[in-house]
């Protein structure tokens, strides 16, 4: 298989996971590029995303890596698949490869919980709330990359609504619900829709009020996507740049206890909903 030009963040990490095994074990990249029949280049290639391991190679390297977590190894193969043919895919070369990278993330995702203090979470937002949030980006964008920016948001979520959907919590400050993006009328619709949104069985929304006062990670957006196993979550965190990936212990150990403290510390299920039908009554 040809190598890749410009690998996906879900085939970067499959490489990342490689070198983490390979590494833990002990194991120099000669020893396991002897051990699967290549040279030494294709193993850093292997580890950095460019190349493809195949299933095979990928047991071998388990078994002499002697990694027994069989959950584990079942998980890495999976991200060997090669990839089918995917709706995020229609928009490669004409959004940024970030944005294609989060959409694919959410769709391989068991779980996804998302902390928001600015705007709704885009999983959850209407047409005309996420038009006027693309609609302020400076540089401005054009109509048409404004448009196709809220047609690639719509079509995330799908994995809110597929035939076996994605779970999802999503922890807003209550700042995130007063910020009148679209003004007046796309602010109603858009708490509106949350409320029916958070009404689903898989759909949770939890809102942390003002009076709480401080909170971990005030002022950062966080998506938390858990994979088959937990070895394999990660992390998306928005960027001055675009979007980072984040999926080392350190960081997930983080910001799993950022959103224990936000399952502890929000407002209960109905109540949020309860309050959020009151800000709809202010408008």
């Amino acid at each position: 298989m040809a190598a890749r030009t410009a690998p996906t963040q879900r085939q970067r990490r499959l490489g990342a996971e490689v070198r983490k095994m390979r590494t833990g074990a002990g194991m120099s990249i000669e020893y396991a590029a002897g051990l699967l029949g290549v040279d030494r280049g294709k193993i850093s290639h292997i580890e950095s995303g460019i190349r493809h391991i195949s299933t095979d190679r990928l047991r071998t390297l388990a078994t002499h890596c002697e990694c027994t977590d069989e959950a584990y190894v079942s998980a890495l193969l999976e991200l060997t698949t090669p990839p089918k043919r995917s709706w995020w895919g229609e928009y490669r070369g004409r959004l940024s490869p970030g944005l294609l990278d989060i959409a694919e993330l959410e769709w391989h995702a068991v779980r996804i919980q998302n902390v928001q203090s600015v705007h709704v979470p885009g999983l959850l937002q209407t047409e005309d709330y996420a038009r006027s949030i693309f609609a302020a980006v400076l540089p401005a964008l054009s109509r048409l990359e404004v448009e196709l920016r809220v047609a690639h948001r719509m079509e995330r979520q799908q994995v809110l609504s597929r035939e076996e959907p994605a779970g999802f919590v999503g922890y807003l400050h209550e700042a995130a619900l007063r910020m009148r993006f679209g003004g007046d009328k796309a602010t109603r619709s858009q708490l509106n829709s949350l409320i029916t949104a958070s009404e689903k069985d898989n759909i949770t929304v939890r809102i942390v009020p003002v009076a709480r006062g401080s909170f971990p990670g005030a002022g950062q957006s966080l998506l938390y996507a858990e994979a088959a196993v937990p070895q394999l979550d990660t992390v998306q965190v928005d960027s001055a740049h675009g979007p980072d990936f984040l999926h080392t212990e350190p960081h997930l150990a983080k910001y799993r206890a950022h959103l224990e403290w936000m399952d502890k510390e929000c407002m209960s299920e109905s109540a949020s909903r309860d309050f959020i039908h009151s800000l709809v009554q202010e408008l």
